[in-house]
């Protein structure tokens, strides 16, 4: 029987994910609410329903007129694909290795390639067919430049994965097929549009697809590459092998339901069946004709072709002009998508997955120039291996400094270069020793006291300022109220540290910090590494509600010298002396007000209580000082007062039970110190620079 199909958003029906609890345990069968969302959409959008019920009957009559005047010419078409990675540097931020890879298996299963073929039950064999399309990416951009086919976007909405990622970035689809790769796809292992929806909402054409969907390597797993395939076939209009029925006013027809023998995918070699979640070869679930339970269009995660029927659907859709499918394989489009088989040979670039790290440590490179490479020829000064051919390198580095890498690359008739003078930076793995203590008041950057801020969105990340500080003058900061995306993460990694003298190591920090209003969820995570920061263990996360030191506002917060906090962090599980110790900030935005960050003290015993003590008591000015320091307390009370250096040594004491202190420091030398008090069972420390 033949069933009307419309899906309005094959983000509905693609529960691809969802082909099945099948023998492998690495697939977690996840259903959306199609029928609800589906009902929603319908509910939502009434003034397109007509428009995409048209389109649907036109191509439907055209895909019957075209299969009954096709010819047995054969025609390969090529499709121009461009894949927009978005991420948030996770692991959906795939290597180009896995895209190639997923252009690969599709490729190979639309052309049935594959070589599982063996394995379709005889049944169906003789129905397996060639569907002659093939995807290959593009080379040129919409503008005609030369491009690698391959576009990285950070965002948040990654981890959304619906039909906004295509406001993102959207190429001209009648020119691409769009792919959106994602932390999430909306719930799903991907979604997609059929071509009659595609016609009436243009905008939001193409496939998006979880990243652990997406080919067989990498973050995901040749058992899970089949969706790709099955989203190309909604692409090109084919209906679940059981069909659909997303007319607005029918019920859609959920997989595996016995009533779904009545209607079916508009296919006449796929028999009729109530569609599979399990791969039952032997299964019949309507009539006695055996199930395709091997078809990829079904929800079984065993598939291994699709019909010559499907195939016949998916050539009408590609010569119809609905959402411009016919315009993708034309001569000329091909040409300017830079898919006609000419390498456009236009960039040299390399990647590597450190750039930071401790002498000894590795750093692997990889090749990305593009397009047509022969032959390349890698230079990396202080590394080893010094040189390579390869296209991608593991290269050691056993000294301390800055290197340069450089990459040629020829595709036989000329050469391209890309030098990068100070891309490595090499670490001694002795480090600063401890006790040690940084207010920041001695830089003029980060970078050349080997404080490494990492701002991946390249907008507002961690800064010196130089003129708001706790200590002085100087603190590191966030300009947070500039940044309006949540979600957005940006680092601050310390130099090394070497904490073999220090017995009871701990970690301490001030920070300031304002809410714009009680909908901002800002979050600080602190991380320690014992191997120069190729792992990290985090240590303290702090929400937005503890993390505030002052009222809520909407204008940008400065800190007055009451809006500090100092924090703790003495858990040091897992953390080993005589190694590169590292500690590593990371703020994540969340629609708040600016950040601060001073006095990073590392291996002093700050508190002598634990960390849960966030507070110092008393005040110190002028701080830094020369000649005399003045302690301001909140209460009269007997208190003992002491002052260490950064080693320990204790080299003044007094007592005190008035509010006020004065203390000639005339005789002490530059540098850092600590200030600590012990009041009953309380002990309270603070730092002083002596500044003559």
């Amino acid at each position: 029987m033949i069933k009307h199909i419309l899906f309005l958003l094959t983000i509905l029906l693609l529960n691809t994910v969802l082909y099945g609890q099948n023998q492998q345990n690495d697939v977690k069968v996840q259903f959306c609410g199609t029928d609800e969302i589906h009902q929603d959409l319908f509910i939502n959008y009434p003034e397109l329903n007509n428009k995409i019920i048209q389109n649907n009957e036109f191509l439907n009559e055209f895909t019957r007129n075209y299969i009954r005047q096709k010819n047995n010419k054969s025609t390969v078409y090529k499709i121009p694909v461009v894949f927009h990675i978005i991420h948030n540097y996770g692991n959906e931020n795939i290597s180009n290795a896995q895209i190639y890879d997923a252009i690969r298996v599709a490729n190979r299963n639309l052309r049935k390639q594959n070589p599982d073929t063996t394995d379709i039950v005889p049944f169906f064999k003789p129905r397996a067919a060639d569907c002659e399309i093939e995807l290959v990416l593009a080379q040129k951009d919409p503008n005609g430049n030369c491009h690698s086919g391959i576009n990285r976007i950070a965002s948040t909405l990654t981890n959304i994965g619906d039909h906004q990622v295509k406001s993102l970035i959207h190429w001209d689809p009648t020119k691409y097929l769009n792919i959106y790769v994602c932390a999430e796809a909306a719930g799903l292992a991907g979604h997609a549009l059929l071509p009659s929806t595609a016609d009436t909402i243009p905008q939001w054409d193409g496939i998006v697809i979880q990243h652990s969907y997406l080919g067989s390597i990498g973050t995901s797993t040749p058992f899970k590459s089949v969706v790709l395939t099955h989203e190309l076939g909604h692409y090109f209009n084919l209906q679940h092998i059981w069909g659909g029925n997303n007319v607005p006013g029918f019920y859609y027809l959920p997989v595996a339901q016995q009533a779904n023998c009545n209607f079916d995918d508009d296919v006449l070699d796929t028999p009729n069946t109530i569609g599979w979640q399990t791969c039952n070869l032997n299964g019949i679930s309507c009539d006695d004709t055996l199930d395709n339970v091997q078809n990829f269009m079904d929800y079984a995660y065993c598939a291994r072709m699709l019909t010559y029927g499907q195939r016949d659907r998916m050539h009408a859709c590609l010569n119809s002009p609905i959402a411009g499918r016919n315009n993708l394989w034309t001569a000329s489009n091909v040409a300017a998508t830079g898919t006609d088989g000419t390498n456009y040979f236009c960039t040299a670039d390399f990647i590597s997955d450190k750039q930071v790290i401790c002498a000894g440590q590795q750093v692997k490179f990889a090749d990305v120039s593009y397009h047509g490479i022969q032959s390349r020829s890698w230079a990396f000064q202080g590394g080893t291996p010094s040189t390579s051919s390869d296209s991608s390198v593991t290269v050691t580095y056993s000294t301390p400094g800055t290197y340069a890498v450089t990459l040629q690359v020829s595709d036989g008739n000329s050469t391209l270069t890309k030098n990068e003078t100070a891309y490595i930076t090499v670490l001694s793995n002795t480090g600063i020793v401890v006790p040690f203590a940084e207010n920041f008041e001695n830089f003029t950057d980060l970078i050349s006291n080997n404080w490494f801020a990492i701002n991946p969105h390249n907008d507002a990340g961690f800064e010196l300022n130089t003129n708001i500080g706790f200590s002085g003058n100087k603190s590191v900061w966030i300009n947070n109220h500039s940044i309006t995306e949540k979600g957005r993460k940006d680092e601050l990694i310390s130099p090394v540290y070497n904490f073999s003298n220090i017995s009871n190591l701990q970690v301490s920090f001030r920070y300031a910090y304002a809410r714009k209003d009680s909908t901002s969820t800002d979050k600080l995570n602190i991380f320690i590494s014992n191997n120069c920061g190729n792992t990290w263990q985090i240590k303290k996360s702090i929400n937005a509600t503890n993390l505030s030191t002052a009222p809520n506002q909407s204008t940008p917060f400065t800190p007055n010298a009451t809006q500090w906090k100092t924090d703790f962090i003495t858990n040091m599980t897992g953390i080993q002396a005589n190694t590169p110790f590292r500690v590593r900030f990371v703020f994540e935005s969340g629609g708040g007000n600016n950040f601060y960050l001073d006095d990073i003290n590392i291996g002093y015993n700050l508190t002598g209580t634990d960390e849960n003590f966030t507070e110092n008591k008393f005040q110190i000015y002028p701080n830094p000082s020369n000649n005399v320091v003045t302690l301001k307390f909140n209460k009269s009370i007997e208190r003992a007062i002491s002052i260490y250096d950064l080693n320990g040594k204790n080299i003044y004491n007094t007592t005190c039970s008035s509010n006020e202190l004065s203390i000639d420091i005339s005789t002490i030398e530059n540098g850092i110190y600590f200030i600590q008090t012990k009041e009953n069972y309380e002990i309270n420390t603070q730092k002083l620079i002596v500044q003559h």
